[in-house]
């Protein structure tokens, strides 16, 4: 017996990755049709409770369907970071594998795909009470000033990161601080990985950019049509918040709020929203460009699920009884 037979193979996981509006909740329902998948949200905003509408969580009849996790796990006043999530994405994956099903992680948060897939930086916990002071100053100096001194003691760090960025400014100074040393400086360390799991990875591009902002635009407008901005007013009238809540700083509504403000007119609102959201999708794609090891479908394709799960039934996944 060889040292490799010693040792079971990994179970499989499945990650399906696309731009917003490229149709990942969809195909992750069809895929459900052949195996017997549990699907883990790599969404960012879907986190939150109360935000259902502009995060396009899905419905009640759906999460009947196949079971869902990491989705309403926080109120929309607290934070969630990308080691959180992959505690919680690896907990969930061995809950699901243990009940003999694959995970499924569907999402466009490409930080926390990177973050589970090529590992985490050694970077230190967040202290509440060092980032208390950081905003404190924010309050009195303006977080471009903040900025100002983050370019004098991590000039790499500064340059990606906008003046107005309140909550990476405030990480990238409380890590200094903490460390004594640039986070950009950490970052260059090796990562630490653990995912004992054999993962297929596909994703959902389109073939046409003007395409995909047209889906983005009629889905705002459904949105908008469900009560997109009760579901803000809502939540700003339950919970204390302002325009750098991490919550609030989510594509869609963050326009809103500036809406609800006054500080912008609808069809504002609107343009505004839809030039973000179509900057996300910029976003997301540059991040899938250099990842190696995807298969890669257009997902304004004919058949797009059909296509899918011929190249998933070729990886060796076994098939459930579901017609």
């Amino acid at each position: 017996m060889t040292e490799q037979s010693c040792f079971p193979p990994f179970p499989p996981a499945i990650v399906l990755m696309g731009p917003t509006a490229s149709g990942k909740s969809g195909i992750a329902l069809e895929i459900a049709k052949h195996l017997p998948i549990e699907i883990i949200s790599v969404d960012s905003a879907q986190v939150y409770r109360h935000m259902d509408i502009g995060t396009a969580k899905p419905d009640a009849q759906s999460m009947v369907a196949v079971p869902h996790h990491l989705i309403n796990l926080i109120e929309p006043h607290e934070r969630y970071s990308a080691a959180q999530f992959v505690n919680h994405a690896l907990a969930a994956m061995r809950e699901i594998t243990g009940r003999g099903n694959i995970p499924l992680l569907a999402g466009g948060t490409m930080l926390y795909f990177r973050a589970l897939l090529e590992g985490l930086s050694e970077l230190p916990s967040a202290d509440t009470r060092l980032r208390a002071l950081i905003e404190t100053r924010a309050e009195e100096s303006g977080w471009p000033a903040l900025h100002n001194e983050l370019l004098r003691l991590d000039p790499v760090s500064a340059a990606r990161i906008q003046p107005t960025d309140s909550q990476r400014i405030q990480r990238a100074l409380e890590v200094y601080y903490l460390t004594d040393k640039p986070m950009s400086e950490t970052l260059k360390k090796p990562r630490h990985l653990y995912l004992p799991y054999r993962v297929i990875r596909v994703a959902l591009t389109p073939g046409n950019r003007q395409v995909l902002h047209q889906r983005i635009a009629q889905r705002f407008e459904k949105m908008l049509e469900r009560g997109l901005i009760d579901e803000v007013r809502a939540i700003r009238d339950k919970f204390c918040l302002d325009d750098e809540s991490p919550s609030m700083r989510c594509v869609g509504y963050r326009q809103v709020w500036m809406y609800l403000n006054n500080e912008i007119s609808l069809d504002k609102m609107r343009e505004m929203a839809l030039a973000a959201t179509r900057q996300l999708a910029k976003r997301q794609l540059t991040w899938l460009r250099p990842m190696q090891g995807i298969a890669k479908f257009d997902c304004l394709m004919e058949n797009l699920p059909e296509h899918v799960w011929e190249y998933l039934r070729g990886t060796g996944l076994k098939t459930t009884l579901v017609s």
